[in-house]
């Protein structure tokens, strides 16, 4: 049986670049739909599933962050990879984007080599080692009032089901299940990311910040995963 074609949602009001950046992706065997406005493009978002999302910062109506933070909040499309596309290159731009939900950025002007490889390490980590190792076996981990389902990549938290995307069920399977050791940046990169070549060491951050909205009774004190200074993050020690 043939497998179902992948299908790209891209997201940008520049027509030239819009073209560019479906003209390769059809080229890389991946079906493209394209949206002028952030309007149109979270329309499509809510109203069916796409294996991609190409999602330009600057829209005019609806901003690309508020379009990734409604996407990951409440669309077929939660745990969809996004690469956010920016003209800006400060760094509080590139991590408002990552913050928001974004799994990778690249900034304007870009090559088409790099953006293919963005396009495929985004894609890739759908399957990555870390969700194979998952999938092939690993059990349940409870901790506290957090309990993983990796079979069903299900969390529960005090008993009521939370979304987590891919990246971030990933990242706490990690930490909780291994409580109590520290783990650097780098290394969780490694486990969490394997074989990603854009993926920095501020990504952890970003994803560790947002994982503490989802799990942590107060994100501003957790204590679940902890900062070690200096050092990266653990889960707390088992009392």
């Amino acid at each position: 049986m043939t497998e179902p074609r992948r299908t790209a949602l891209v997201i940008e009001d520049e027509q030239n670049i819009r073209d560019l950046v479906c003209l390769h992706l059809r080229i890389e065997g991946i079906e493209c739909i394209a949206a002028a406005t952030g309007v149109e493009g979270l329309d499509l978002a809510k109203r069916q599933p796409f294996d991609l999302i190409v999602l330009d910062l600057m829209l005019p109506g609806v901003d690309g962050v508020s379009i990734c933070r409604a996407v990951r909040r409440d669309t077929p499309n939660r745990d969809v990879p996004i690469l956010m596309l920016t003209a800006r290159r400060d760094e509080a731009d590139k991590v408002l984007g990552l913050d928001s939900g974004a799994d990778d950025y690249l900034t304007k002007p870009f090559g088409v080599r790099e953006l293919l490889a963005r396009v495929r390490a985004v894609m890739r980590r759908r399957g990555g080692r870390v969700a194979a190792e998952l999938d092939g076996g690993q059990k349940p981990v409870a901790f506290r009032h957090i309990e993983m389902d990796p079979s069903r990549r299900r969390v529960r938290i005090r008993g009521r089901d939370v979304e987590l995307t891919n990246q971030e069920f990933n990242l706490l399977y990690v930490l909780l299940s291994q409580p109590g050791i520290v783990l650097s940046r780098e290394a969780l990169v490694r486990r969490a990311w394997p074989d990603e070549t854009f993926v920095t060491v501020r990504s952890v951050d970003t994803l560790v910040k947002r994982l503490r909205r989802k799990v942590e009774d107060e994100p501003a004190n957790p204590t679940v995963i902890l900062t070690v200074w200096g050092t990266g993050y653990k889960a707390a020690d088992v009392e």
